[in-house]
């Protein structure tokens, strides 16, 4: 009990470490209860980190944060639009046309499974072949079923949803940039008293989560973009959907490489067959998961991401369950968080006892306390 009673008192007796504590629950309550209301919210607040930079950019060249944030908003609107306009037809398309070549695909697949016995008897009989491709049939029977079951509903709901956002977000993206020290001063009034910590712990997440969003997007983009033009120069087909897919898995570090590598194998297998080309696709798609995670990586994560892989996994599981897409995007962010928490919590409430010890007993106190010399 005596060292339980120690631990208490030394941590919780600091009231910039309770204020901590109380603002960590109270955040967890609203994202655990509210995150799925408040969606939109975050996707705004990500889109003006984003837009943050450029802005600050502009200010210490000089330029008025209005105008610059007016500029930056205009600019990016712009090229938003452009961007669906342009790419967003190309990537339905390929859906459609992946989605038509489906039967054939999966009869495709039929004939090399049943070729498996002819080739490894020892290893596949008639039976088990027969038996794996009825359990196939029937499951994506059921599936099917059920997806045209909820497709109607889902659609709607979708529609209306994807309605909502595009009212939404530019309002509260604008906002967010244009108020930005409004907002902050009307949250500080609702921070402790002894408000220290939370304001030290703050910034250092802050920098790290803009930094993380401002770099994640530039991968995403240079990966989505150089496996675009890799697929296109080996003749794949569904090149700007599957580069997309590409682009979009790093948001999941490690686990999205694995996924998306599905996907390409699956359609490089139906269009080239087992022949060299299928080989190309494969060592390429390799290549540029390598040339992301050794040189893009490090170039761009060199200050926001700064944990072992174990960690980054562990955060991903966490937090992708706990809040979903969100959850996975914010894993690192988040994962910071905790760690930048661990490290200032004991190193206040020790400090400060020691501090006071030092008070009660000059004699005790390291050379230059007492004097004020460093």
């Amino acid at each position: 009990m005596y060292p339980i009673r120690e631990w208490i008192r030394r941590h919780l007796s600091d009231p910039q470490v309770v204020g901590l504590a109380v603002l960590l629950l109270v955040g967890l309550a609203v994202v655990t209860f509210l995150g799925s209301m408040l969606v939109p919210v975050f996707a705004s607040i990500v889109l003006a980190y984003l837009l943050e930079g450029l802005v600050r950019a502009l200010v210490r060249y000089g330029v008025g944060r209005r105008i610059a944030v007016l500029g930056v908003y205009l600019v990016f609107m712009i090229c938003l639009a452009a961007t669906l306009l342009t790419l967003l037809p190309t990537i339905v398309n390929q859906v459609i046309q992946l989605v038509e070549n489906l039967p054939a695909m999966l009869e495709q697949g039929q004939r090399a499974l049943l070729r498996l016995p002819e080739r490894y008897p020892d290893y596949f009989s008639t039976d088990q072949v027969a038996a794996l491709l009825d359990t196939i049939r029937r499951e994506a029977v059921s599936y099917a079923r059920a997806l045209a079951s909820s497709f109607s509903l889902a659609s709607v709901v979708m529609v209306i949803t994807l309605v909502v956002y595009a009212v939404l977000l530019p309002v509260l993206i604008f906002f967010f940039l244009w108020d930005k020290s409004k907002i902050l001063g009307w949250m500080g009034r609702f921070l402790p008293r002894h408000h220290g910590l939370v304001v030290s712990v703050w910034h250092e997440v802050d920098l790290q989560i803009g930094n993380y969003v401002r770099g994640k997007f530039v991968e995403v983009v240079i990966v989505w973009f150089g496996s675009y033009m890799t697929f296109l120069f080996l003749g794949l087909e569904f090149a700007m959907l599957l580069a997309l897919l590409v682009g979009l898995s790093v948001i999941i570090p490690y686990v999205g490489a694995i996924v998306v590598t599905l996907p390409i194998a699956i359609v490089a297998y139906f269009q080239f067959g087992t022949s060299s080309e299928f080989m190309w696709v494969l060592i390429a798609y390799a290549i540029i998961q390598a040339i992301d995670a050794n040189v893009l990586v490090p170039l761009l994560f060199s200050e926001a991401v700064n944990l072992h892989p174990v960690a980054i996994i562990i955060a991903i599981l966490v937090f992708g369950g706990i809040w979903g897409f969100w959850g996975v995007f914010f894993a690192i962010p988040l994962a910071n968080l905790i760690q930048a928490v661990i490290n200032a919590w004991p190193r206040a409430a020790v400090d400060e006892e020691m501090l006071e010890e030092a008070a009660d007993d000059p004699a005790a106190a390291p050379v230059g306390e007492t004097t004020g010399e460093r």
